[in-house]
C-alpha cells in the first residue's frame, strides 16, 4: 500500500492500479507506465512504482511538486493477445505441453505479483516465428504449477502425457515449465520415457514475459526447432547458451543442472557437452553422440519409488539423520559425498558409518555422489573412502545428485531386492554415467 499522501493524490486523479499514467517532476521530467501497486513488503511507501514500456518497473520518489495525470487504462498491456496457427500441411506436426513456471507467467496489473497465462497459445504472439517452423497439433496443460511444487506423481502425468503426444505421431514435443527443479524433471523423464520415437524438448524462461529481456521467445524457437527438424530421439533440455541472445544449447536431461539464479544461461552441462547448438535461424550443430529417431511405440515406464530421500553431508553433520530415514522406512538415500566421496569416520561423535551400516543392514539402499558436481567420485584412494565403500555403498561414478536421486526412486520403483538395485543404479540407462569425464566438460 501507497502512502497516505500518494493515495490521496492517486485518489484526487481517479487513478488505480494498471492504468496508464504519466509522472510529471518539477523539473519536467517525465516518466510514463503502468502504475503498479506497491507490495506489502520492502522500499518505501513514498515511492510510486511504475512499469516502463521496456517491460521493466522503475521505482520514483514522490514529492508534492509532482504531477500526476492518468493517460490510459493500460488496456492494451493487460489484454494479451492469444495466437492461432494454421494447419500448413508442408511443415512437421509437434505438441506443446506447459506445465507453469516464469514462461507461462506475466505480470499482474492488480496484484504487482505474477499470474499464469490464461492461454497457452499466448506464448506463441511472443514468438511468431513459430508459424514457420511447426504446426502445433495440441496444446495441453495437465497442470499448471510452480516447478518447486512439483513431486513423483507430476513427472508420471507428464511422461504419460509426451508419450501419448509421441504415440499420435508427433516428431517431437515441448515442454514449458519453471527454472527451479527443471533439472529434476528432465532427468525423471529420461528415466521414465523409453523408446522415443523424436525428442521431449523442456524449456523454460528466467525472466518473466512482460519483461523486455524475457528469455521466452528465443527458448521456444530453439526448443520447437530440435522438436521439429533435429534428429534427436532423447529429453533435452533447451535454453539460453550465452548471456547475449545468439544461441541457445541443448543439453541432456540427465546431465544439466540450474547452476545461476537469474542469468539466463543458467543451465549448464555437468561431466558433459552439449547435445547441440541451436541459433534462432535454425542452424544447428551437433556436438555430442546421442540418440537419434526411430520408428516404435513410445513407453512411459513411471513405476517410482517414493521414500527415498537426497542429502548432503558437511562439516559437523550428525550422523542421526540416516538413522531417522530407516526409522521411518525409507528405501533408498543418495548422500552428497565431500571429495572423491567422503563422510565423517573417526571415532568422534559424528562418525557416519555405524549409521550407514545400520541402514544397509536394514536393507536400504545408500548410494553416493560428488556434492562437487563435477568430476567423478573414486573410493578407493583414500583411506576414508575405502571404509565406506566397505560397508556396501554405491559409489555412483559421475552422476549428478539430482539426477541419481531421481533415478533411486525410479529403480526402486521395479525392484525390491537391494542386489538387484544396485545393479541397476551403476547401469547407464539415458546418459546418466560416463565412461570418462574429460575436463573440455568443465564449466563449460
Amino acid at each position: 500500500m501507497y502512502s497516505a499522501k500518494i493515495n490521496s493524490c492517486l485518489k484526487k486523479e481517479k487513478i488505480s492500479s494498471g492504468d496508464k499514467v504519466k509522472l510529471i517532476q518539477k523539473d519536467g521530467k517525465e516518466y510514463e507506465g503502468i502504475l503498479m501497486p506497491r507490495p506489502d513488503f520492502g522500499g518505501s511507501k513514498d515511492n510510486i512504482i511504475l512499469k516502463l514500456k521496456s517491460g521493466y518497473n522503475i521505482g520514483i520518489k514522490f514529492e508534492e511538486s509532482m504531477k500526476i495525470k492518468k493517460s490510459g487504462k493500460g488496456a492494451e498491456l493487460e489484454a494479451f493477445p492469444s495466437l492461432k496457427f494454421s494447419s500448413d500441411k508442408t511443415l512437421p506436426k509437434i505438441s506443446l505441453v506447459a506445465t507453469g513456471g516464469t514462461i507461462s507467467s506475466r505480470v499482474s496489473y492488480e496484484t504487482g505479483g505474477v499470474k499464469w497465462l490464461m492461454d497457452a497459445g499466448q506464448l506463441f504472439f511472443l514468438a511468431p516465428e513459430l508459424q514457420k517452423i511447426a504446426v502445433f497439433r495440441k496444446i495441453e496443460k495437465p497442470f499448471l504449477i510452480a516447478s518447486e511444487n512439483m513431486d513423483f506423481g507430476h513427472w508420471q502425468k507428464l511422461a504419460e502425457t509426451c508419450a501419448r503426444l509421441l504415440n499420435e505421431g508427433d516428431k517431437g514435443v515441448v515442454v514449458t515449465h519453471g527454472t527451479d527443479t527443471l533439472h529434476y524433471t528432465s532427468a525423471a523423464l529420461s528415466f521414465m520415457l523409453k523408446n522415443l520415437t523424436g525428442p521431449v524438448v523442456l524449456t523454460y524462461s528466467q525472466r518473466s514475459t512482460d519483461r523486455g529481456s524475457t528469455d521466452t521467445p528465443m527458448n521456444l524457437v530453439c526448443a520447437a526447432k530440435v522438436a521439429a527438424t533435429s534428429d534427436i530421439a532423447e529429453v533435452v533440455l533447451v535454453g539460453h547458451g550465452e548471456s547475449a541472445d545468439t544461441f541457445c544449447i541443448a543439453n541432456r536431461g540427465t546431465k544439466v543442472r540450474k547452476m545461476h539464479t537469474s542469468v539466463r544461461h543458467t543451465f549448464r552441462p555437468v561431466n558433459d557437452v552439449p547435445v547441440a547448438k541451436i541459433w534462432p535461424d535454425g542452424n544447428t550443430e551437433y556436438l555430442g553422440e546421442h540418440k537419434k529417431r526411430a520408428e516404435g511405440k513410445v513407453i512411459a515406464d513411471t513405476k517410482f519409488e517414493e521414500k527415498v530421500a537426497l542429502i548432503k553431508y558437511c562439516p559437523g553433520a550428525n550422523p542421526e539423520m540416516i538413522d531417522f530415514l530407516r526409522e521411518k522406512k525409507y528405501r533408498g538415500v543418495v548422500i552428497e559425498a565431500t571429495g572423491l566421496g567422503h563422510v565423517a569416520t573417526d571415532e568422534s561423535k559424528n562418525n557416519w558409518l555405524p549409521a550407514i551400516k545400520r541402514a544397509i543392514n536394514s536393507g536400504m539402499l545408500v548410494c553416493a555422489a560428488a556434492q562437487t558436481l563435477y568430476g567423478r567420485l573414486d573410493p578407493l584412494i583414500y583411506g576414508e573412502g575405502r571404509k565406506v565403500l566397505s560397508l556396501g555403498v554405491v559409489y555412483l561414478k559421475d552422476m549428478l545428485p539430482e539426477t541419481a536421486y531421481v533415478k533411486l526412486g525410479w529403480v526402486l520403483g521395479h525392484t525390491k531386492d537391494t542386489k538387484e538395485a544396485e545393479k541397476m543404479m551403476l547401469t547407464n540407462y539415458a546418459g546418466e554415467i560416463t565412461a570418462r569425464t574429460g575436463t573440455e566438460t568443465f564449466l563449460y
